[in-house]
């Protein structure tokens, strides 16, 4: 499918919307026959998607989050929606006691999990870990300064999940101004938002990818209304000598998390919470399932 196209399809109980974003096949399920109708929102939730993946992608080089990066130290100019995302990385940099950190995406340059064993040396990491760590920012609701050359932000950790959340909020307001009563599922890449049961009154179905952790390939969970996300090693990680690397990596060591679980899912009220709270969880290792039982959290964890 190309990045720029989407598809409507009727299926047997609902309508679909597919597309491709943030490099994951994105889907919206509407519970509605009225094909007009889902067009018409078809058409706004891919360009509000796109607008985002635009905006915050650092595969592009003429957006804003391009400006932060390639500031050479100078304070750049922000708007409101980069501040709230800002704001939210910081509070989870807080909640997970700095290893929730925005700046450690320039790890990947030493770290690709591909599945192979190129797993990189401890001068390599090291070179890297001076341009690592959130406290070194400065920035308020209007300006933002990188004090190095060569330090970076990524919002890969929470792009998606917004995107997710900002899609479902915006089609919420549409469907009540438009006096329409229209459950919907949002998913993209496995980070879901629903806004309610289905008109028949019973819960969504979703799967959860477990290719390689379990002697199934998919678990079935049912999910009535708010956000779900989930963290994992299925597709991201590397071996050598045995030893199986998960992607999630420790910001202040530079190396991946020892023994964290290979999958967790989270459900929580906003698909950003639950996806932060995935992530947060994984940095606990062993310690994963209390950390989510002790917050009251709904979650299902794959060793």
């Amino acid at each position: 499918m190309n990045k720029r196209t989407l598809n409507i399809e009727h299926r047997a109980d609902c309508i679909a919307v597919s597309f491709f974003s943030m490099a994951s096949p994105c889907e919206v399920l509407f519970d509605s026959r009225d094909k007009e109708l889902v067009e018409e929102l078809a058409c706004w939730l891919t360009q509000e998607t796109w607008r985002i993946e635009d905006k915050f992608s650092r595969y592009q080089n003429n957006n804003m989050l391009y400006q932060i990066n390639n500031s050479k130290g100078k304070t750049i100019a922000i708007d409101d929606e980069t501040a709230r995302l800002l704001a939210f990385s910081d509070a989870c940099y807080q909640a997970s006691e700095g290893m929730f950190d925005i700046t450690s995406g320039v790890l990947r340059k030493v770290w690709k999990f591909d599945g192979s064993d190129n797993v990189p040396n401890k001068d390599q990491v090291e070179a890297l870990l001076p341009f690592v760590g959130w406290k070194k920012i400065s920035y308020d609701q209007k300006y933002i300064t990188l004090p190095l050359v060569g330090m970076e932000l990524d919002f890969g950790g929470i792009g998606k999940e917004y995107a997710v959340d900002s899609v479902a909020q915006g089609l919420l307001q549409q469907l009540a101004v438009k006096n329409h009563s229209v459950p919907f599922l949002v998913n993209f890449g496995g980070d879901i938002f629903s806004s309610g049961p289905r008109l028949n009154g019973k819960p969504w179905i979703v799967a959860i990818d477990l290719k390689g952790l379990s002697n199934t390939e998919q678990k079935l969970l049912s999910i009535e209304k708010g956000g779900l996300a989930t963290s994992g090693d299925a597709n991201r990680f590397l071996v050598k000598d045995g030893q199986r690397y998960t992607h999630i990596l420790d910001p202040q060591t530079g190396w991946p998390i020892v023994e964290a679980p290979r999958s967790i899912t989270v459900a929580a009220p906003t698909c950003i919470q639950a996806g932060m709270m995935c992530t947060i969880a994984m940095t606990k290792a062993k310690q994963a399932s209390a950390f989510l039982k002790n917050n009251g959290l709904t979650y299902w964890i794959y060793e």
